[in-house]
């Protein structure tokens, strides 16, 4: 298993930027592929971006390619969100979650989560 804490949101104006991370703990985190999802009230839960187990490879949502970028560093256990050029819509909740699997783009995909951090982008 592993476990996984967010931190690193708060409140931004739009335009602004934030960096997310997902601190990982338990078992070996080279093995597992990281995604960054967010739910904002109301709305399901949508995939923002996601990193292969090495981080060689990322995978983005249309609506944040461009603007954000998702990184690892395995061995801080560490996986990161870097959101550029913030904008109002991007307010929601955001996880961090761990798959086994190569990589994931899906919600179901994923077997581990973290509890979330609130991002709040003011216009």
């Amino acid at each position: 298993q592993v476990q996984l804490v967010e931190s690193g949101g708060g409140l931004v104006q739009a335009g602004g930027s934030l960096r997310l991370s997902c601190a990982a703990s338990g078992n070996t985190f080279s093995n597992y592929a990281m995604g960054w999802y967010r739910q904002a009230p109301g709305k399901e839960r949508e995939f923002v971006a996601a990193t292969r187990r090495s981080g060689g490879s990322t995978y983005y949502a249309d609506s944040v390619k461009g603007r954000f970028t998702i990184s690892r560093d395995n061995a801080k256990y560490t996986a990161y969100l870097q959101m550029d050029s913030l904008k109002p819509d991007d307010t929601a909740v955001y996880f961090c979650a761990a798959t086994r699997r190569l990589v994931a783009t899906t919600t179901y995909d994923y077997d581990y989560w973290g509890q979330g951090t609130q991002v709040t982008v003011s216009s």
